[in-house]
């Protein structure tokens, strides 16, 4: 038998056939790559007596897409406090803890971004003492300035260990208001 074509055909017919799914390979994992967003959380704590907390805190935010973002330890991202009457930095050189009464505490994270506007705020308290807070809200910068949250207004005392907040992804626009859609599930017997 006469070889027609050796070790330079094997590797040619091999890289003919690879050559379709390295290509397919590029376009994929770039757009599975997310960068990175930051964002500035706000919150404040309410002026009622007690309201304050040394606990730890946490945030969870997402979007209608289920693109889901937990900040654990919040209390360490501290940037700064600001006046709620009067809306200026309060002095730098205060003590930096968080979450004191009638303050108002913003705080930068930098995570993957979110694909659409943030609808979904949860915070979760983990201490012993109590905790009023009065709204959290999640700005977006940069570019994607579009996918920051309303206002998530609070108003009570926080349940500790649990996460507490809002959902309003699936709201639809009625003749009686706004109304969240409700999901019907049926028992398949």
């Amino acid at each position: 038998m006469e070889k027609i074509c050796g070790g330079p055909c094997f590797l040619y017919f091999t890289l003919l056939l690879l050559l379709p799914l390295l290509l397919t390979a590029e376009q994929i994992f770039p757009s599975q790559i997310k960068k990175n967003c930051t964002y500035v959380i706000t919150i404040e704590t309410t002026c009622m007596v007690g309201a304050e907390t040394s606990n730890r805190v946490s945030l969870r935010f997402g979007d209608t897409n289920s693109n889901e973002i937990v900040v654990r330890h919040l209390n360490t991202k501290l940037l700064r406090k600001v006046d709620p009457l009067q809306s200026e930095v309060v002095d730098v050189n205060m003590a930096r803890r968080p979450f004191q009464a009638c303050m108002v505490d913003q705080f930068v994270v930098t995570a993957p971004c979110v694909d659409s506007s943030i609808c979904r705020l949860y915070l979760k308290m983990i201490g012993s003492d109590e905790w009023r807070p009065g709204f959290a809200q999640v700005r977006v910068l940069g570019a994607s300035s579009h996918l920051s949250s309303g206002f998530f207004h609070f108003r009570r005392f926080m349940p500790r260990y649990v996460w507490h907040g809002a959902d309003v992804c699936d709201r639809e626009v009625t003749p009686f208001g706004l109304s969240n859609k409700t999901n019907v599930y049926v028992k398949i017997p």
